[in-house]
């Protein structure tokens, strides 16, 4: 299948950047490479950008794509980006974009089991050389480590009644596809409250897939070593797309711009800890009217920024 992936928020997120011409560039979620294009764009001769992306059809799709020998692309996990910036040759970068969202190529290839609306093999695995697979999560994982995950990362209410449903399904015959898992997450909730928030199985897959890949402990890691990478006046800008990882971001930035560990009764700072950023978007930034009615899926990102000090 051709690689398909539509850009969210991208003036607003490579114009935070303020990209310099011969500046480098990290783009932690090349995807369909769409922000990484536009950085291209305003980069001059000796200007780079390091395309990250643990999907091998993302880095295979942006070589044949882009064409460019400004682009370096790593395969791995962003939560990496300090080794895949040593890799490129460089020990200081200029910024950092960060699309957290699932690609719409993952989302509309029926054979990566992303989707809750097409028949496929359980498997939701953004590198497919992992070994941990949906069906894995789904068929092996206790009911109460089900539940959690379901209530943690899906923000489900129903998510007790949904692991009991998987259990007792999974005891009959193992799950082996996404049709049968969202059958059985739906028929799990109440059949007037099934639809209320768009499809049922939505926050259960949403969840599932976060526990296969890792997601939100990728995060942290790659906000904090990133930011040690970036030269003065250098920025991260970070997409995200649910309220789980909006908030690691938001308290991870808070973290890099006010690190002291001091008693707040202390007349002075003793611990050493000194501020790395400044947070530029006190609220975060939001798609405009004109994207959200052409990219359904930018309805829920946000975008936020912080500058290195």
């Amino acid at each position: 299948m051709e690689f398909s992936h539509i850009s969210v928020m991208p003036r607003e997120a490579v114009g935070a950047l303020a990209v310099k011409k011969d500046g480098i560039y990290v783009d932690c979620t090349l995807g369909g490479a769409g922000h990484t294009k536009l950085i291209l764009g305003m980069l001059g001769e000796k200007g780079r950008v390091i395309g990250i992306d643990r999907d091998s059809d993302a880095i295979e799709n942006a070589r044949a794509a882009v064409r460019d020998e400004r682009l370096i692309t790593v395969r791995d996990n962003f939560e990496n980006i300090a080794s895949a910036v040593d890799s490129a040759g460089y020990e200081k970068i200029d910024g950092i974009l960060m699309d957290l969202g699932v690609s719409s190529h993952q989302l509309d290839t029926p054979e990566r089991g992303f989707s809750y609306s097409r028949e496929a093999p359980l498997d939701m695995r953004m590198d497919r050389s992992a070994p941990l697979s949906a069906r894995d999560v789904v068929n092996g994982y206790p009911e109460r480590e089900l539940a959690r995950i379901l209530r943690d990362y899906g923000e489900e209410k129903f998510a007790g009644r949904i692991a009991r449903a998987i259990c007792e399904k999974r005891a009959e015959k193992p799950f082996e596809t996404t049709a049968e898992l969202a059958e059985t997450v739906s028929s799990a909730i109440p059949a007037k409250l099934r639809y209320e928030n768009g499809h049922p199985a939505k926050r259960s897959f949403q969840a599932i897939r976060i526990e296969v890949n890792g997601e939100l402990e990728s995060i942290p890691k790659a906000l904090r070593d990133g930011a040690e990478l970036l030269n003065v006046g250098g920025r991260i800008a970070v997409i995200s797309f649910h309220s789980l990882e909006d908030r690691i971001v938001k308290e991870e930035f808070r973290r890099l711009a006010d690190p002291c560990t001091c008693p707040k009764d202390f007349p002075v700072c003793v611990c050493g800890k000194v501020p790395l950023v400044k947070i530029i978007t006190k609220k975060p930034l939001l798609p405009e009217s004109g994207e959200l009615e052409s990219n359904a899926r930018s309805h829920s990102a946000k975008l936020r920024v912080c500058e290195r000090i």
